[in-house]
Formats: structure tokens, C-alpha cells, sequence
């Protein structure tokens, strides 16, 4: 329960910022190719954190990375990546700053294959027979993981994809909105369901 007396999923511990990254952004559709791509290199970045870490951080992660702008960062070279290791507003991880340079051009073949980013990952949404029967926070918790984002992991992974494990994956399918996993009584489930219904998928 928050502080305004709207029940809310658990995870957001009533911290102002990440509560409204929950009410505003988490679960909501998206078919923007930039922010696809953003949303799943910062994922990639989270892998041994906390989402809150790197939410707290994504201002500064845009700026180091070119507002995540497609095109751009895939033309970053050795003093990119040697920039990005003296910056600390970000998370330093060698390997996680070079994958993301990687996934740029890995992200514009998927382009070329599937006309956007978005035609690729939302041609794997869940049907409803492959989601749970209610969306109770004792389900929702236990779902780290699925048969479809072990699916897209290894596809993606085929593709040259890198820190896009099956978990990743997931956290990214779930923010992105291609599933609806506010739990029940969520004061955010309701509103999250009809945008989906009305979405026009690419």
C-alpha cells in the first residue's frame, strides 16, 4: 500500500522514483524501436544488481550512450569504450559496455531482417494459454523466467546477442509490456490490460 492509498505490485518499496517508473512506464506497451533497444541493453547492465541501481543511473547511462540511439551507438569504437570505463555515472563493466556496442549492430541486422526491433520481440508475445491463470503476487514472483524468453534468449544469442540471458530477457518482456504482470489489485493492472487491448502491434 502506498503512501497515497493505492495498492501497488511489491517490488517498488514506496520509493518515490521508482514508484512512478512503476505507475508510468512498467508494463506499458512499447513499440519504439529506441527505447526497445535502451530497455534491454540496460538489462543487460542490471545482471548481478538491482533494477533500482540502474534506474538511479539512466540518465547518465543516456548520455554516455547516445541516447541509446541505434544507429549511433554501433559506430562506437575503442575510445568509447575507454570513455564509458572513466565514467562514474555508469555501471564500469568492460564486458557489459563492449556488449552493448555489439547489440547496436546486432540490433540493426534484426532491423534489416524484421523491419523494426519492435516486428521481432512482439512476434513472440505470449498467447493467453501460455500465461498464468491469475496474476497473483505469489504466481508473479515465482516468474523469473518463461519457455519464451528462454526461446528469445537463444534465438538473440544465435544472432551474435550478448547479456541477454533468458531471465533478462524476461525482465525486459515484462517492462516492455509484452505480458501484463502487475499482480492483482495492482491499482496499475486495469489501465496496463486496456492499453494492451487497445496496442496495435507491429
Amino acid at each position: 500500500m502506498g503512501p497515497d492509498g493505492k495498492a501497488r505490485c511489491w517490488w517498488h518499496d514506496n520509493k518515490p522514483d521508482y514508484m512512478a517508473y512503476h505507475d508510468q512506464e512498467w508494463g506499458r506497451p512499447v513499440k519504439d524501436d529506441r527505447t526497445l533497444f535502451e530497455k534491454i541493453c540496460l538489462e543487460g547492465f542490471q545482471s548481478g544488481l538491482s533494477w533500482y541501481t540502474i534506474l538511479s543511473k539512466r540518465e547518465n547511462f543516456r548520455a554516455a550512450f547516445a541516447n541509446f540511439e541505434i544507429a549511433k551507438v554501433a559506430t562506437f569504437g575503442l575510445d568509447d569504450v575507454e570513455r564509458c570505463l572513466q565514467d562514474k555515472g555508469i555501471v564500469r563493466h568492460r564486458k557489459k559496455i563492449e556488449s552493448t556496442i555489439n547489440n547496436a549492430r546486432r540490433a540493426q541486422e534484426l532491423q534489416k531482417d524484421f523491419g523494426s526491433l519492435a516486428a521481432y520481440f512482439w512476434a513472440h508475445e505470449p498467447s493467453r494459454e501460455e500465461r498464468p491463470d491469475n496474476a497473483s503476487f505469489d504466481e508473479i514472483r515465482q516468474l523469473t523466467k518463461t519457455e519464451i524468453s528462454t526461446r528469445i534468449s537463444r534465438d538473440l544469442k544465435k544472432r551474435g546477442w550478448s547479456f541477454v540471458g533468458p531471465t533478462t530477457v524476461y525482465a525486459f518482456m515484462q517492462a516492455m509490456g509484452l505480458v501484463n504482470d502487475h499482480v492483482e489489485g495492482c491499482c496499475c493492472r486495469d489501465d496496463v490490460e486496456a492499453l494492451r487491448r487497445g496496442f496495435q502491434r507491429p
